[in-house]
């Protein structure tokens, strides 16, 4: 089945059989599910919130279905959720560029299109918190402790999506306020145009954001050779 551009029976199924050893291939399949899914349409809140539910219940489902131990369940899970957590760092970094550019021309982030975007930066966390304890509440009796363990453990040590959509948000706001001590502003249908292409925006610089670092990890791969 493909829901929302995910091919949830192949999440599925690697999460099925996969062994202990396979967390880190799997964190990667996760992590590029998500966010093939998350190019594929408008950065809104909404839009990443079905995605990670998407997948959380893909992970959870197949998760069940393994014959590994719970702690080796729970190893699983909690690659799947930093797959999805990697990810949806990727969708804040975007919305960090996209709102700069902005901001750099004179934009306010007190109109109301970019003041959502950014209190949506601030709820992204929350958004793949809440995505897991829906899947977790949902999964089979098996899985109620792995997932606990994970809940417990991320909430303990935080998520790479709340350090930087914090650090995010602290950055735009200061940055608004030099643009706005030195006088910058948009004309007003340059700013509106803008502003009302904002969703469209963001999508294109998490696709370039994505395009970026496919060379990079090329280049990172083990027994690529570097020509002179």
């Amino acid at each position: 089945m493909i829901k929302h551009g995910i091919d949830q029976d192949a999440l599925i199924t690697r999460f099925s059989q996969a062994s202990a050893q396979q967390g880190e291939a799997l964190r990667k399949a996760v992590n590029e599910a998500t966010l093939k899914a998350l190019q594929g349409r408008e950065l809104t809140l909404a839009n990443i919130k079905q995605v990670l539910g998407t997948v959380a219940k893909a992970a959870s489902t197949g998760a069940a279905g393994s014959a590994l131990p719970p702690a080796d369940v729970e190893g699983l899970l909690a690659k799947a959720f930093a797959g999805m957590d990697s990810a949806l760092a990727q969708a804040v970094q975007a919305h960090r560029k996209a709102l700069q550019q902005l901001v750099d021309q004179g934009a306010s982030l007190r109109e109301t299109q970019l003041k959502k975007a950014v209190s949506d930066i601030e709820k992204m966390e929350d958004s793949l918190f809440a995505a897991v304890r829906k899947a977790a509440a949902g999964a089979a009796p098996s899985l109620e402790g792995p997932w606990a363990g994970v809940l417990q453990a991320m909430q303990g040590k935080g998520t790479g999506t709340g350090a930087l959509a914090s650090a995010t948000v602290e950055q735009l706001m200061d940055d608004a306020q030099k643009s706005l001590k030195h006088g910058r502003s948009l004309g007003l249908r340059a700013s509106q145009a803008m502003l009302d292409g904002y969703t469209a925006l963001v999508s294109g610089v998490l696709i370039g954001l994505s395009d970026a670092l496919q060379p990079a990890a090329a280049a990172a791969a083990p027994g690529r050779s570097r020509k002179a």
